[in-house]
Order: C-alpha cells, then sequence, then structure tokens
C-alpha cells in the first residue's frame, strides 16, 4: 500500500491544482457575466451596480457547478504531466508502487469532490439560482414589451378554466410557483380563438384565480387597458404547477425526493427531477472517470513522450465524455432514455474504458 506521506502529497497535488482551476474559472464567468448583465440592463436606471454584482453572485454557483468535471479533469492531467516531467512517478514506480496505487489518493479526493459538490455545492447553488431568478424577473419584468433578455429561459404553463384556456409564460418563479415575475398571459375562449393577452409585473396564486399586479390587457381591436390588478381563473394548486414551473436546477438536492412525489401525485411527469436526481447521485463517479482519464494521459506522458499530443488527447476524451453526458442528460429529459440509464451511463462508461486501457498498458 502506497505511504500515507506519500499518498497525502499526492491528494495534496491535485486538489491544489483543481482549487486553483476551478477560481480561475470562476473569476473568469463572474467578470464575463457581470459585463453582460451591465450591458443588458443599460437603459434601466434603477439597477444599480451593487444590484448587478448581487444578481451576477447569485448566478454565479449554477454557472461554475457545470465546470466541476472539467476542473477535475485539467486538475487531473497537470498534476499527472508535472509528476511525469519531474520524475517523481518514476521514483514511485521504482520503490514498488503500481499506477492504481499512486492514482488511488486523486481518485479519493476527486469522489469527496463530488459527494462534497452534490450534497453541499448543489443546495447553495439551486438556492442561489432561485433568487437570481427572482431579481432577475423584477429587474426584467418591470418592462410591459413581454420580450425576454438575450439568453433569458422562460417557464411555460398551460391551464383549463371555467373561462376557457389559458397559456401562461413567466421569466422567473419563486415561493414554489405560485409567485411568477414578468408574466405573459394568453387567453382563448372554448372555441380555441384568442381573446386577450395581457401583460403584468408580477401574479400570485390565489384561490382558484391568478392575481395580476400591473397589467396591461390587449384584446384585439380594442385599446390596450391598464389594471392595478386583475384575475385570471384557474384549476391549478401549486403542486399542479410545480412541474411546469420549477426548473430542476432550482430545486436543491435534499429536496427533490420530495419534489418527484409531489409531481408523481399530483399526474405530472417527474422526468426531469428523476433526471436531476440521479445525475447527482452519479456526479462522484463522474468526477472519478474524469480522473481516470488524466491517469491514461500521465502515464503516456512520462513512458512515450509527446506531452502536447496526449494532453490534447486527454482533454479531447474528457470533453467527449462531457458532451456524452449532456447529450444523455436530453434524451432522458425527452423520455427516449431511462433517467437512471441517462445518468449513469456517461460515468460508468468513462471508469470502464479508464481502467480497461491502464489494464492494458499496466499488465498487458
Amino acid at each position: 500500500m502506497i505511504g500515507r506521506i506519500l499518498g497525502f502529497y499526492f491528494a495534496r497535488r491535485f486538489a491544489s491544482a483543481v482549487v486553483l482551476i476551478f477560481l480561475s474559472c470562476v473569476t473568469l464567468i463572474v467578470l464575463v457575466d457581470f459585463l453582460e448583465m451591465a450591458r443588458r440592463t443599460a437603459d434601466r436606471e434603477q439597477v444599480t451596480v451593487g444590484l448587478l454584482a448581487l444578481v451576477t453572485l447569485y448566478r454565479a454557483p449554477s454557472f461554475t457547478e457545470q465546470l466541476m468535471p472539467f476542473a477535475v479533469l485539467f486538475g487531473a492531467i497537470s498534476t499527472f504531466v508535472l509528476l511525469s516531467r519531474r520524475l517523481e512517478l518514476v521514483v514511485a514506480r521504482a520503490v514498488g508502487l503500481s499506477v492504481w496505487q499512486f492514482i488511488t489518493p486523486p481518485v479519493l479526493v476527486a469522489f469527496l469532490i463530488g459527494i462534497f459538490s452534490t450534497t453541499v455545492f448543489n443546495p447553495v447553488s439551486a438556492d442561489f439560482k432561485e433568487r437570481a431568478n427572482q431579481i432577475e424577473g423584477e429587474i426584467f419584468g418591470s418592462s410591459s414589451s413581454g420580450l425576454l433578455p438575450q439568453g433569458k429561459k422562460e417557464f411555460w404553463v398551460r391551464q383549463q378554466s371555467v373561462d376557457g384556456q389559458s397559456i401562461i409564460q413567466a421569466q422567473a418563479t419563486r415561493q414554489g410557483g405560485r409567485a411568477l415575475s414578468g408574466v405573459v398571459v394568453f387567453e382563448f375562449d372554448k372555441a380555441d380563438r384568442l381573446v386577450e393577452r395581457v401583460e403584468a409585473r408580477s401574479a400570485t396564486l390565489g384561490d382558484g384565480a391568478w392575481i395580476l399586479t400591473d397589467a396591461k390587457v390587449l384584446v384585439p381591436g380594442l385599446d390596450h387597458q391598464q389594471y392595478d390588478t386583475y384575475l385570471i381563473a384557474t384549476n391549478l394548486d401549486p403542486k399542479q404547477i410545480q412541474e411546469s414551473l420549477i426548473a430542476p436546477e432550482t430545486v436543491s438536492f435534499w429536496q427533490l425526493p420530495a419534489a418527484i412525489r409531489s409531481a408523481e401525485q399530483s399526474g405530472f411527469g417527474a422526468e426531469r427531477y428523476r433526471l436531476q436526481l440521479q445525475s447527482l447521485l452519479a456526479r462522484p463517479f463522474l468526477l472519478v472517470a474524469m480522473v481516470l482519464i488524466a491517469a491514461v494521459v500521465g502515464l503516456r506522458v512520462f513512458r512515450f513522450g509527446g506531452v502536447g499530443q496526449t494532453i490534447l488527447g486527454g482533454v479531447l476524451a474528457g470533453f467527449l465524455l462531457y458532451v456524452g453526458t449532456k447529450l444523455a442528460e436530453d434524451l432522458g429529459e425527452a423520455g427516449f432514455v431511462h433517467p437512471v440509464a441517462a445518468a449513469w451511463f456517461p460515468a460508468v462508461t468513462g471508469i470502464l474504458l479508464g481502467v480497461l486501457i491502464l489494464l492494458h498498458r499496466e499488465d498487458g
């Protein structure tokens, strides 16, 4: 077995590289996002620099959460390459250590990072994402144009009431879907003819009706009318609109099981929540797969040379694995693949391929 001192040394080198790369990426993302938000809100006098900084802070965790696999991959590649070029791995082999022994510390660190990301970082990211959506909805929902800002994801829900069918679009949700910001409602009669279009700053779900605030009603052939409060009938309750309006990214890991049960009890599909839960459970294993891919690159560096080509190959392999992960998630969300298979297949495939290549190179 690898000694404690040497094991901690390898683990510390790997953890330091991952943290350095992750923080560098976070800094760059926060700066770019702040500048982009400043550009989008340049014509809104009520938006201050402090508010922009707060929105950027709330948005940052959801962006950087997606970077975790790449940070682990690049951190592992840089660690193995530096250890190889400094002949430290050669010395480790000379004292009888196998590849499985000196990659064990980085693998354990990556697994712990994955657990931390799932159980701690994700809940913080989900909470901050919902707060960012709320502030963005208040900023961009103040305009009566009904147009979403560039790059903003909208939320849609279809409802049936005594007056007919309605389609609701919202820029942001909060309070478990009971409150909406930046609302546009298309109302149809029972013959599916458009009756009116309503634009409102916000909407709150009441008893059998949506209560719209600062609403502008546009009826075909008539001038628009402005109302401080406007009611739209609905047959929905908070449980029913949860699946339609609450994005899985804004639901904490610890709240996902309850969200799945709630969606199932209300008769709505819960595939998106199941996929999110399984993806978070598989995240530690996905990070382990990234370390194994980096180990393949590191071994090839000090045994065969060609640093640039092998690093490029490792980065390409990790990128393909990440793209495969996103493709599997899209297929799972669309219902073509079971959520468990969509979430776990990339991680399991990456681990198996990494182990097989290392076995082939080390043991023939």
